[in-house]
């Protein structure tokens, strides 16, 4: 008895094994040939047959940087039967050749890597618009900036004053209202021309970033707004891209000698290993080694998984404080790194980086 039915499983488990899916593609490659830039996003349809015994499935489809496939069969596909994967590319602001491809699993117990089909073509370059012509390469609408970010850096006591330029690209006349928006730190101190820029016309406007109304230290992100009656973009936006700094050139020798003196006890670690979606905490001291009270301007981290508490944001002279670091990793394996950005009014060391990093295993 116990044979009979050591043999049925046996059969079972050899029919079973026979019964499996296959794919078989009518093409793994399609080559689009020459594409034109401003032609819009051109489509490859791979269709391919269960030649196979048992239900398909397309359990990933995964493709390149890009191109989309976002339009695939998503039901099961019967013995015999046939489904499709449709791979997108977008030619726009990618002129030259291209070779993508397009990752696909399915259930297939034989085939557990996945199987890669590609798609292929010469992307021939627009010619350039009246607006890159002009200099003007970014933006939309008929009213744009030359350049519409800044970096640079600056004191807390100082200002920044930069100019920007602006054309009207309308024709027929039509003049462009232009309004500023601006934040209290940023303040219009010229421009070329009236409350309208003539229709055909380049002008500019001349901001002040006056640091000393920022409040604040660090790298900083602002942004101001120019306000038009462009009817595709009305409001184009400025960015400050801005490091702010302290000023200590003013202190004297003995301001400095009776400054505050910032410590820290460690500024590089690694945690060994951490498992993925656990959190890692590490606590380093920070200490005021001169004779007036240490003040923390601003604690920045560079991710979200990196968090911290200090248990005092003033340190007195002689005095320490806790700064304790989290690291949550993630769930993607091997190092992973982070940085913490200190910054206080110690003419010593007023940014302090501390490096943070931890090898992330299953």
């Amino acid at each position: 008895m116990k044979k009979t039915i050591l043999s049925l499983v046996m059969i079972v488990a050899v029919l079973f094994a026979m019964a499996q899916p296959k794919i078989e593609f009518d093409k793994k490659t399609h080559e689009f040939g020459d594409i034109h830039e401003e032609g819009g996003k051109v489509t490859a349809r791979f269709t391919f047959k269960n030649v196979g015994d048992s239900a398909l499935i397309l359990k990933n489809v995964k493709p390149g940087c890009g191109c989309t496939a976002a339009n695939y069969t998503r039901e099961a596909i019967a013995p015999g039967e046939s489904g499709f994967i449709d791979a997108t590319y977008d030619p726009w602001g990618r002129p030259g050749q291209f070779n993508k491809n397009i990752k696909v699993t399915t259930n297939e117990v034989a085939q557990p890597t996945p199987y890669i089909i590609f798609i292929k073509g010469n992307v021939i370059k627009r010619p350039p618009t009246k607006y890159e012509l002009a200099g003007y390469k970014s933006g939309r609408g008929e009213v744009r900036v030359k350049e519409s970010t800044l970096r640079f850096q600056v004191k807390n006591t100082g200002f920044h004053i930069d100019t920007f330029q602006i054309k009207n690209f309308y024709e027929n006349g039509r003049a462009v209202n232009v309004k500023m928006e601006l934040p209290e730190y940023i303040e219009e101190v010229g421009r070329s021309f009236g409350e309208d820029i003539p229709a055909g016309q380049e002008g500019y406007i001349v901001l002040k970033y006056d640091a000393s109304k920022r409040n604040s230290w660090g790298n900083l992100k602002d942004r101001a707004v120019i306000v038009t009656n462009d009817t595709l973009e009305p409001r184009k936006y400025l960015y400050f891209n801005v490091n702010l700094y302290e000023d200590f050139s003013k202190l004297s020798p003995k301001d400095l000698e009776k400054a505050p003196k910032i410590s820290f006890d460690k500024t590089n670690f690694h945690f060994d290993t951490i498992a993925a979606n656990t959190t890692a905490t590490e606590t380093i001291k920070v200490s005021n080694l001169g004779k007036t009270p240490l003040v923390i301007r601003k604690i920045e981290s560079s991710l979200p998984a990196l968090t911290y508490k200090i248990s005092s944001m003033t340190i007195e002279p002689g005095q320490s404080a806790n700064l304790e670091l989290s690291f949550k990793a993630s769930s993607r394996r091997g190092k992973n790194s982070a940085t913490l950005e200190v910054i206080s009014n110690s003419p010593n060391n007023s940014s302090q980086i501390i490096n943070v990093s931890g090898t992330v295993v299953q």
